[in-house]
C-alpha cells in the first residue's frame, strides 16, 4: 500500500507549511490525484486519517480532488479527455495521442488556523 508513504510524506508538507505560516490547528486538506497515477482516493484518505492523530492536523478533513486523464493527439490536435490511458487518438485513430494530464499528485490548497 504506497497509499501509506504518500500520506506521510503528504502529511509532512502540510505540518511544515501550517508551521512556515504560524498556524496551530489544520482545519481541511485538499489534494489533487489524477485518475492515472495509481493512487486510490479511498485508500489515501485512510491512511491520512491513521497517521495524522497527535498532530496539529488531528482533526483535518482530508478532500481528494481527481483530476482526469486527458490527452493531445499529433495528428488531429484535439485534445480528448479519456476514461483509460492508450496512444490512439478517440477523434481521428491516429496512433499519435501524447497523455498531458492525470497523474498529478499535488496538495492543492490547506485550511489552518
Amino acid at each position: 500500500m504506497h497509499e501509506l508513504s504518500i500520506a506521510q510524506s503528504m502529511l509532512g508538507i502540510v505540518l511544515q507549511e501550517a508551521a512556515r505560516h504560524g498556524a496551530e490547528k489544520v482545519q481541511k486538506v485538499v489534494v489533487r490525484v489524477g485518475a492515472y497515477s495509481g493512487v486510490v482516493p479511498h485508500s489515501l484518505r485512510f491512511c491520512f486519517d491513521l497517521i495524522k492523530k497527535d498532530t496539529p492536523a488531528a482533526e483535518a478533513e482530508l478532500e481528494v480532488n481527481q483530476a482526469p486523464i486527458t490527452a493531445t493527439c499529433a495528428a488531429c490536435g484535439r485534445q480528448s479527455l479519456l476514461d483509460e490511458p492508450t496512444i490512439i487518438c478517440p477523434l481521428c485513430q491516429a496512433d499519435q495521442l501524447s497523455l498531458e494530464g492525470g497523474r498529478e499528485l499535488f496538495v492543492e490548497y490547506i485550511e489552518a488556523q
